[in-house]
């Protein structure tokens, strides 16, 4: 017996939006109601019990014989071992977790756990190495002489400067150019 199905999309930054991996989700024939999608932005660093909407679908939410659809292993953990223990987790509560980058439906079968210690062992590495990459990326250019991080505010300053030398308050500041108060703090004694 097959219960509900959900769907867990996560994203990194409030820039990306889970619409693309909702209607991947559909396309693949897995009919989700829209009060079943979960969607959380929160960083894939974050383990997958310490997301709020993730920790809710899972302790409130899925019950036994309901269907969990992700588009992709990663958005389930931060790695290896969290993905692992998600998963394990969800099985044993009765779940039927479904990964669409998988070949195999079902990852608490024997050939789903292989498939499932494969792929997100890959994912971990790949993770390590672009973080590797952007390291080595950051050394190169600090070597080399850049400066790395965000240009100075300089016009920020200037207007601050300008609103504190007229006598206004932080809080008038803030108001008067459209910014927040914790930017006119930040500028105030420069």
């Amino acid at each position: 017996m097959t219960g509900r199905i959900f769907a867990y999309c996560r994203v990194s930054t409030i820039e990306q939006t889970t619409e693309n991996q909702i209607l991947a989700i559909r396309n693949a024939g897995y009919e989700v109601a829209d009060n079943r999608v979960i969607s959380e932005t929160i960083s894939g660093g974050v383990p997958a019990m310490k997301r709020p909407a993730f920790k809710t679908l899972v302790e409130h939410k899925l019950e036994e014989n309901d269907v969990l659809v992700v588009l992709k292993l990663d958005r389930l953990g931060r790695d290896n071992i969290d993905v692992q223990q998600t998963v394990s987790a969800l099985s044993d509560k009765g779940v039927n977790v479904v990964s669409l980058d998988l070949p195999v439906p079902d990852l608490a079968s024997s050939e789903g756990k292989l498939m499932l210690q494969m792929f997100s062992a890959f994912a971990e590495f790949e993770r390590n190495r672009i973080r590797e990459r952007t390291q080595d990326g950051l050394n190169r250019a600090k070597a080399e002489g850049k400066k790395l991080g965000r240009p100075a505010a300089k016009g920020t300053t200037v207007s601050v400067q300008a609103c504190k030398a007229s006598g206004l308050s932080q809080k008038a500041t803030a108001k008067q150019l459209d910014i927040g108060i914790a930017t006119v703090k930040r500028h105030w004694n420069k």
